[in-house]
């Protein structure tokens, strides 16, 4: 969402690029020898670099300007890249991802709850917290967010609106790896990954409100739930679907999203 505001880039590799950090990490311990703490700082910075940095320079700003829909499309066209290079030159079959964490689950109560996932939960709302305090709370994040608002009045203003895009790409390229080290524990690290995580933050996005930082946790949590349940009380051969119900459903019904404000155009 942060992409979309800034330099109004839809992303629709955003799935291959939470599965590709992953083997950066990866590689990074196979061919390059390094520990696992090492390796994850190699592919953070790897991250930064490919999915930050290059993605920007060399895919989004040459064709921006030729409008949203070839962009759409050069997305598509990458994650089809990153999907079928990762099988080709690293492995086709799913590979196991070291976990920083221990691997027990807690019984509380009734229920068992798996320290991973708790450690997940908490982390991934620390990195929520802070992405928002830094929005909101320092002069680079304010600039960050007067761009997204009106970038025309941002540069007028003094702000160094290519410098903030540039913090956007880099933002979602660290945001991205963390998720891949988050998740990749549990789901091991395929190159198939990617397709199931775009989908679902995709239809999270737009259920909660494309718009709204907020709206896009309010539909991860809704979609998470509601594809849990479904499996738990009805049938796990459904569990594709129901994020497309969701989103047919708020398409149809409220396009904005739950949480989403409307946005009008002047013509």
């Amino acid at each position: 969402m942060l992409l979309w505001q800034t330099s109004q880039t839809i992303n629709f590799a955003q799935g291959e690029f939470v599965m590709l950090p992953a083997f950066f990490v990866l590689a990074a311990m196979k061919f390059g020898g390094l520990s696992f703490p090492l390796a994850i700082l190699a592919g953070l910075a790897l991250a930064l670099l490919v999915l930050g940095l290059l993605f920007k320079r060399l895919v989004v700003d040459p064709i921006i300007r030729h409008g949203v829909l070839p962009l759409v499309i050069s997305t598509v066209a990458l994650a089809i890249f990153l999907k079928e290079g990762v099988k080709e030159f690293y492995a086709a079959d799913a590979q196991a991802f070291p976990a920083a964490w221990a691997t027990t689950n807690l019984a509380l109560g009734p229920a068992v709850v798996s320290v991973q996932n708790l450690v997940i939960i908490a982390v991934a709302v620390a990195a929520v917290g802070l992405l928002q305090y830094f929005l909101g709370g320092t002069r680079t994040g304010r600039q960050m967010q007067a761009t997204a608002q009106n970038p025309a009045l941002a540069r007028i203003l003094g702000i160094p609106v290519e410098r903030m895009i540039l913090y956007t790409f880099l933002i979602n390229a660290a945001l991205v790896a963390l998720a891949s080290f988050l998740i990749s524990p549990i789901y091991l690290a395929k190159f198939t990954n990617g397709e199931t995580l775009g989908l679902v933050a995709f239809v999270a996005a737009i259920v909660g409100g494309f718009n709204q930082v907020r709206g896009a946790i309010v539909g991860g949590l809704l979609v998470g739930v509601i594809d849990n349940f479904v499996a738990a009380y009805w049938s796990s051969q459904y569990r594709a679907a129901i994020p497309l119900f969701l989103l047919i459903a708020v398409i149809l019904f409220r396009p904005q999203g739950l949480l989403g404000r409307a946005e009008e155009r002047t013509v």
